[in-house]
């Protein structure tokens, strides 16, 4: 604090000892009382001839790095104390603490909701009628998942125990997996043939006509109340 060769020089106001006593008059009689001294602040001494670099306060500006260990399942916005890694305490003073703010970055197939993840997995209509075994890259490594034959868009799949870790507490969330069966689209004329095929042997190809004759029918009714 003081510069090279010098030293601290006791304050004179209150002889070193930081507090200035004072007597005062009051309805119960003379009260003494205390206060840190107004010329050395209360430490006792005072810098005459101050340090070049710190200007007397002990301390200087400088840049450090500082590690520190993320919990699992800690959210956005969350705040981590690190103590005695603040700014170092004026006059040699205890350093104060540093506040850490999470910023949770956004994955590109997961979404949180408290502690579990959700995924969207888009299946191919072939493989979600008959049934397949697709893999999912998780933060535990690949995961297979067992899609049963006849699968449809929105059933859940459900891996437990994948998820975010529980925060001060052991085990974690699961992992939920939206099926999303994708219906081809520009098909080839051989593909095609095929399909028309399929649904001639289930039956279905007259679904199309079926629907058209109902939407008709469905319009007629309309007219017939309303427009009269």
């Amino acid at each position: 604090m003081t510069a090279p060769g010098t030293e601290l020089v006791t304050c004179a106001d209150c002889q070193g000892s930081g507090t200035i006593q004072k007597l005062t008059n009051s309805l119960f009689g003379q009260m003494m009382s205390s206060s840190p001294c107004p010329g050395c602040g209360g430490y006792g001494t005072k810098v005459v001839t101050p340090c070049p670099e710190c200007a007397g306060s002990g301390r200087v500006k400088m840049q450090k790095e500082v590690v520190f260990n993320v919990p699992a399942g800690v959210e956005n916005a969350t705040r981590i104390r690190l103590r005695g890694a603040g700014n170092a305490g004026v006059y040699g003073g205890p350093a104060g603490d540093l506040y850490g703010e999470i910023s949770v970055k956004r994955d590109a197939v997961f979404e949180r909701s408290g502690d579990d993840l959700h995924a969207t997995l888009e299946v191919p209509m072939t493989a979600a009628a008959l049934g397949c075994q697709l893999q999912i890259s998780t933060f535990d490594g690949l995961q297979n998942i067992e899609v049963k034959p006849g699968t449809q868009s929105g059933e859940i799949i459900t891996l437990p125990g994948l998820g975010v870790g529980h925060l001060r507490r052991r085990g974690r969330g699961d992992i939920h997996v939206l099926m999303q069966v994708r219906t081809p689209t520009d098909l080839p004329d051989e593909q095609r043939e095929l399909l028309k095929e399929l649904a001639k042997l289930r039956g279905e190809e007259k679904v199309a006509s079926d629907l058209s004759a109902e939407k008709d029918s469905l319009f007629t009714r309309f007219k017939d109340i309303f427009v009269k």
